[in-house]
């Protein structure tokens, strides 16, 4: 689905200095396949996940989709923020109605698209709210259901729970597999969270410190669902904690 051929990435600060963020980086992701990203703060870990998007461009290497180079954003790979970025003044409904309306669909298309995401994460009683109604995790839902009314083949995820308090983000992780379980969207999901990682990921793609570097690629042998009580789960969080503890770098 995804390739990543030996691909490096060097911005140019404010004074002219050359800042290596990722260093000859190598990987596959598979059709329908889960992985999640994990490695110290700064390691060019959303770098990474931009280029993938078509949103920056390697200095060096190709990334490709479906064997096409990814040279600009492709409506095939979607992608959700950190940040909501919901249009504050479209309600539920109207916010998951964007990307239809940008393929140009017509306007009873685009509610249909909405209204079978918008079910699909548990939003219909919300459908009319606007989004400062809402709570975090609701937002962060309707985001979710955005971007997948696109029907990317691939959904990137830049810390998509990072500012949530850790109840809802728990409820959140089950949802999203949830969705991914119905969908069947292939997933690369960037996180500081080993264990958000370990609890969601087929695979886990370990960075090392910036430049980020690919330090290993974990299969993740346990079944769904998890049980974070579970010793083979509490093992291999304790692994790739010990593989993270290196100094901090400065872009991420």
């Amino acid at each position: 689905m995804i390739r990543i051929d030996r691909v490096s990435k060097t911005f140019q600060t404010a004074d002219g200095r050359q800042v290596e963020a990722v260093r000859t980086f190598d990987m596959f992701v598979e059709k329908n396949g889960f992985v999640c990203i994990v490695g110290p703060s700064g390691c060019g870990k959303s770098t990474l996940l931009r280029m993938i998007a078509g949103l920056e461009r390697p200095s060096q290497g190709h990334i490709l989709f479906q064997e096409r180079e990814i040279v600009r954003p492709d409506q095939e790979i979607g992608m959700v923020f950190q940040e909501y970025s919901l249009l504050p003044w479209r309600s539920v409904l109207e916010n998951v109605c964007l990307g239809p309306e940008f393929a140009g669909h017509s306007a009873r298309e685009c509610k249909d698209q909405a209204w079978r995401f918008v079910d699909l994460v548990g939003m219909r009683d919300f459908a009319g709210s606007k989004p400062h109604e809402l709570s975090g995790g609701m937002r962060q839902r309707v985001a979710i259901a955005r971007a997948l009314a696109n029907e990317p083949q691939v959904l990137l995820m830049d810390e998509p729970f990072g500012a949530l308090d850790a109840y809802t983000r728990i409820l959140m992780q089950r949802e999203l597999l949830k969705i991914w379980e119905k969908d069947t969207t292939t997933i690369l999901f960037v996180t500081h969270s080993v264990d958000e990682a370990v609890f969601l990921a087929d695979r886990i793609v370990v960075m090392s410190a910036r430049p980020g570097q690919l330090e290993d690629i974990i299969d993740v042998d346990l079944d769904r669902p998890r049980d974070r009580g579970q010793a083979e789960y509490a093992q291999l969080t304790a692994r790739i904690l010990k593989m993270l503890e290196q100094p901090e770098g400065v872009i991420g």
